[in-house]
Formats: C-alpha cells, structure tokens, sequence
C-alpha cells in the first residue's frame, strides 16, 4: 500500500495544480521522451490495490471531484455561451461521425428519443444543425452538422485545448508524465 499512495498523491496534485494554475504564455514543446521515461533512481510505483478499502474509497473521491472541477472548467471554454453541455455534445458527435439519425444521437448520449428529439430541434433552430432525408431509409432522417455548427465545434475545442495548454505548461515533466499515465487509465475506465 504503500507504494501506490505516492502516485495516488502526485497525480491529486497534479490536478489541483492544474485547475488553480493562472494564465500562461504558450508552451514551448517539450521533449516526448521527457514526458514519459522515469529518472533512472526514480523507484518504480508498486501498482497492486490498496488492501485497505477505505483507501480506495478515499481515491475515488478524490479522484471523482478533481475530475468534475476539471471539466466544468474545460467547459466554460466555449464558442457560444449559449449553446448548453448535451447540445455541444451532440454537435461534437457530429462532427466526428459524420450525419446521423436521432437514435444513433439518443443511444450515444444515452437518453431517450424524445429528449434527443428536442435537443435536436434546439440545434436546428439555432442554425447549427439540419435535418434530411435518410437516404436508403424514407421513415428516418439523418442529422448534419451546418457551417456554423462545425465552426462552433472547431472554435470550442480550439479554446478548450489551449487553456489545457497553458495549464500543462505551469507543470513539471515529472507531472506531465503522471497525466500521461493517467489519460490512459482514465481512458480505460471512461470505456469499461
């Protein structure tokens, strides 16, 4: 147990840094191999499961608010304050699947097809997306994204990523490698 607590610390550190971190100048690039490899008298992490529950329990409140800070401050990042969470989402689908129908948008977001319905009437009402024919199926429709829609989408993740940017730039390779780790475990739990 143990070992893993001082990975456990590092990446809440990590986080917390940052999410309270000012604004910075653009990042210089920093060497990949700098971001991943470990100091040679760096000791490896013991990564087996606390034996104690509690402080798993304990991680994973940790790690459950530090995560939601984070992305509701990657969320304030946006091109149009106006558009709401689940419609970027639904645009941002979009623009990485390509049209797709109401029930493929209901099943990814997992809410139900009326909700999507509305959501989806918001979008097109608002000049991001459009509704057409499904063009092998006539009782379907395909949902696209419009000019303004992809730029919307585009813009956003512009900001988002640079204010991602500057936060990682405030931090030191060592915690850089920590969330390179972490993204991938984060990943995984976000998959299961």
């Amino acid at each position: 147990m143990p070992g893993i607590l001082p990975g456990i610390a590092g990446t809440t550190r990590s986080l917390a840094r940052l999410m309270n971190a000012s604004a910075t100048p653009v990042p210089q690039p920093v060497h990949e191999a700098a971001l991943v490899e470990p100091a040679l008298d760096e000791p490896a992490l013991d990564r087996s499961l606390p034996e104690d529950p509690q402080v798993g329990d304990s991680l994973a409140a940790d790690l459950r608010i530090a995560l939601m800070r984070a992305v509701r401050r990657l969320r304030a990042e946006r091109a149009d304050a106006e558009l709401s969470d689940g419609h970027y989402s639904v645009l941002a689908y979009l623009d990485r699947n390509g049209p797709s129908t109401p029930r493929q948008l209901a099943t990814f977001e997992r809410v139900q097809p009326p909700s999507m319905t509305r959501t989806i009437a918001a979008l097109v009402d608002g000049g991001f997306a459009i509704r057409t024919d499904h063009p092998q199926d006539g009782r379907q429709v395909l949902v696209s994204l419009t000019d303004t829609g992809r730029h919307t989408v585009r813009e956003t993740r512009r900001r988002r990523d640079g204010w991602l940017t500057r936060r990682l730039a405030d931090l030191d390779p060592g915690e850089r490698a920590v969330l390179t780790t972490a993204t991938d475990i984060l990943r995984r739990i976000a998959d299961s």
